[in-house]
């Protein structure tokens, strides 16, 4: 039995924006969104190590002293009878100034990182998604070639189109290890 030769196309590598196999089979992997993921990671580590920057300066209550002083004062200048709310509010707003703060200068600080981290993952993520859109291809094709052969066979070339697909559906396309089912 022969099975005809598939479209070197399906062999070619690589983000080919020009001419796309098939609406749904392009590649879902892009640089943004990686970086996107990598960013956002490292804010929270940021926000952490704010709170831990916080929580350190407290240690001796001077900073909440300090805090405590910068809210009475904003407080006062707001209006001439601060309530508890408001001052409790103003308090929030200036811890969460300090740690967003730390957690900007942290990610800012880590972005060349980021930047290499997000092209390195996304190339790595790209070429495993290529392979595997290219490989549901190449199987579809056999696929369906094989149906076309088992048209107009006789029972010896059905039953090796029969051993062919077993082994075929043995060999099945894995999916990456980074997609979640």
């Amino acid at each position: 039995m022969n099975i005809t030769a598939i479209s070197p196309a399906l062999y070619q590598f690589g983000a080919n924006k020009s001419k796309p196999i098939a609406n749904t089979d392009r590649n879902p992997i892009s640089k943004a969104g990686e970086k996107a993921n990598l960013v956002k990671a490292t804010f929270i580590a940021g926000l952490g190590l704010g709170i831990r920057v916080l929580f350190e300066l407290m240690d001796g209550d001077f900073i909440f002293e300090k805090i405590g002083d910068a809210t009475k004062k904003i407080a006062n200048k707001q209006s001439t009878k601060p309530s508890l709310l408001k001052s409790a509010g103003i308090m929030t707003g200036l811890v969460l100034m300090l740690v967003g703060g730390v957690a900007a200068l942290y990610t800012l600080f880590n972005a060349p990182k980021i930047n290499y981290n997000g092209n390195v993952k996304a190339f790595k993520k790209q070429r495993d998604m290529d392979v595997y859109i290219r490989g549901n291809e190449t199987e579809k094709e056999l696929y369906s070639q094989m149906n076309q052969k088992a048209i107009g066979a006789d029972e010896k070339e059905k039953e090796n189109l029969r051993r062919l697909h077993m082994q075929m559906r043995a060999a099945k396309n894995k999916v990456p290890d980074f997609v979640k089912l």
